[in-house]
C-alpha cells in the first residue's frame, strides 16, 4: 500500500478516513484487506500525533478499536475478531451508501437556480391602534401597581383532608404482615399493597417490611416471594 499524507481536516470523521484508504487502495469493500487497513490507518494517527496534539478523539478512538480488533485478528478462530470486522465493514456499506446518496442530492439541487432578493426595509411603528374598554384599562393598571386583586386565602374546608386523615403506625403494619404470611394469606411483596390504602397506609407497610428485613424476621427471593425467617435451634447434647 502506498504512503498517503493528507490533513484530517478533509475528512468528517474516522469512517470517511477508513473508506477513503478503501478506494484509494482498490479494495472491495464487501471483503476488506482488514490487517493492511489496520496498519495503514494507525500508522497515519500515530504521525499526527507526534506532530500535533490537537488530533480529534474520535480518531483516536477509532485508532484503539482497530489495534484491539488487530490483536483478536492474531489469535487462531477468534470469534469477537469475526464480529468486529462484520461490525466496521457494514458501518462503512452504510457510511457510504449515505455519501453516494448526499452526492447525488447535491447534484439535484445544483441543478435548479435559487433566486433571493435583498430583504426589505420595515420602518417600525410603535404606535398602539387597538381599543379597549376602561374597565380593562383600569384593571390592567392596579394590576400593575400591585393593587389588583390577590388570591383567596385557602379555606379550612381545603385543609381538612390532610388533617384529617387516619394514621397508620408501622407497629400495626408489623402486626399485619407478620399475621399474613403466618396464615398463609400472603405469600408476595404486591400482596401487601393494594390501590385503595391510603398513602399512610403503603408508606408504613413499606417501613415495616424494611423493619422486619433488618431484624431478620422476613426475607424476600428475586421473585419477590416472601417468608418468614425460621431460626434453626441448636440443641445442646448431654
Amino acid at each position: 500500500m502506498e504512503a498517503l499524507t493528507f490533513h484530517l481536516e478533509e475528512f468528517e470523521g474516522p469512517l470517511d478516513v477508513l473508506l477513503y484508504l478503501v478506494s484509494k487502495n482498490k479494495m472491495n469493500i464487501y471483503d476488506i484487506a482488514i490487517l493492511d487497513l489496520i496498519d495503514q490507518y494507525t500508522a497515519l494517527i500515530n504521525s499526527l500525533q507526534q506532530n500535533r496534539m490537537e488530533v480529534a478523539s474520535e480518531f483516536i478512538e477509532m485508532a484503539a478499536r482497530l489495534v484491539q480488533m488487530k490483536s483478536y485478528l492474531l489469535l487462531p478462530r477468534s470469534e469477537e475478531a469475526e464480529r468486529m470486522k462484520e461490525e466496521l465493514t457494514g458501518q462503512l456499506i452504510e457510511y457510504s451508501a449515505c455519501k453516494e446518496i448526499a452526492r447525488r442530492m447535491g447534484d439535484e439541487a445544483a441543478k435548479h437556480c435559487s433566486f433571493v432578493r435583498p430583504p426589505l426595509e420595515v420602518e417600525l411603528d410603535n404606535t398602539y391602534n387597538h381599543t379597549h374598554e376602561a374597565s380593562l384599562l383600569a384593571q390592567a393598571m392596579e394590576l400593575l401597581l400591585g393593587r389588583g386583586k390577590r388570591r383567596k386565602q385557602p379555606t379550612q374546608q381545603s385543609f381538612e383532608p390532610l388533617v384529617t386523615a387516619p394514621f397508620v403506625s408501622v407497629a400495626s403494619r408489623v402486626v399485619h404482615v407478620l399475621r399474613g404470611l403466618v396464615t398463609g394469606k400472603v405469600a408476595r411483596l404486591r400482596a401487601l399493597f393494594a390501590r385503595q390504602d391510603s398513602r399512610s397506609q403503603t408508606v408504613a407497610t413499606f417501613l415495616a417490611v424494611l423493619e422486619l428485613i433488618r431484624a431478620g424476621r422476613i426475607q424476600i427471593d428475586e421473585e419477590e416471594n416472601l417468608s418468614l425467617r425460621r431460626e434453626k435451634n441448636r440443641g445442646v447434647k448431654a
